[in-house]
């Protein structure tokens, strides 16, 4: 249930990639620790399905759904404008959207390249550049970039992912230095292996094995990782900006 004393209590936040898996479980640690929600999917069909999900849950909750072009600079800009009007304020940004890919190079299609960077790096850039001029004229902010444990080891296949990572932590770095004056702390998550729909469908031997290799015994769940997009919501992460935050379980690369 909704906490109003939660510590993001009188927040309003924004979560790209809300209607599942992480972004959803995002999206509820919010909701339940006093926050307004404006959570953003891929499809509208998606979003509806998320927001009713929520709302059978409480009905209470303060939460609206968008599915703007993350991609496209303009939709992003309107969106986080129609947050502002509805809310007042945009205290959180969650850049969770993205996908994975897992090609060798020699089957790559580019197109396909194109696309990952368009949603994984592009799609971030664009949410923060929304956003920081609002967050700056409020007196702050705390933006929340999604990267993944690839971003550290790399990975055998699918460069375009560990690539779009890997600018996804320079982005949140650069911007922790460039925004620090403005009160607008930049931070990102990198998740290892996360019990989300494509990890739930694989055979259990094979998830048997990737726990095997993660020194805690199992893999993480969705929660686990929302639980530090909390904390980097929240005014205990006051002085927290600029860094990657692994959830991993000391995952063996």
């Amino acid at each position: 249930m909704m906490n109003k004393e939660g510590i993001v209590a009188g927040k309003v936040a924004i979560v790209t990639g809300g209607t599942r898996g992480i972004g959803f479980a995002i999206v509820k640690a919010y909701l339940d620790n006093g926050a307004k929600v404006a959570l953003c999917g891929s499809r509208q069909e998606t979003v509806d399905k998320a927001l009713a999900k929520l709302k059978e849950e409480n009905p209470d909750y303060p939460v609206i759904g968008l599915c703007p072009n993350l991609a496209n600079y303009k939709e992003v800009e309107e969106a986080a404008a129609k947050v502002k009007e509805e809310f007042g304020r945009i205290d959180i940004l969650a850049n969770n959207a993205g996908i994975s890919a897992r090609e060798s190079i020699y089957e790559y299609d580019p197109d396909a390249f194109s696309k990952i960077m368009d949603l994984n790096v592009t799609a971030v850039f664009n949410g923060c550049k929304a956003v920081a001029p609002i967050m700056k004229a409020q007196g702050g902010g705390s933006i929340i970039n999604t990267s993944s444990m690839v971003s550290i080891y790399g990975q055998r296949s699918g460069c375009g992912y560990p690539t779009s990572k890997f600018a996804v932590n320079g982005m949140t770095k650069s911007l922790a230095r460039e925004l620090g004056p403005d009160q607008i702390r930049v931070n990102a998550v990198a998740p290892g292996v996360t019990r989300t729909d494509m990890v739930a469908a694989l055979p259990e031997d094979m998830v048997a094995r990737l726990a095997a290799t993660i020194p805690l015994g199992r893999v993480g769940e969705p929660e686990e990782v929302a639980n530090v997009f909390l904390f980097l919501g929240s005014d205990m992460a006051s002085y927290v900006t600029g860094t990657i935050i692994s959830v991993d379980g000391a995952t063996i690369s």
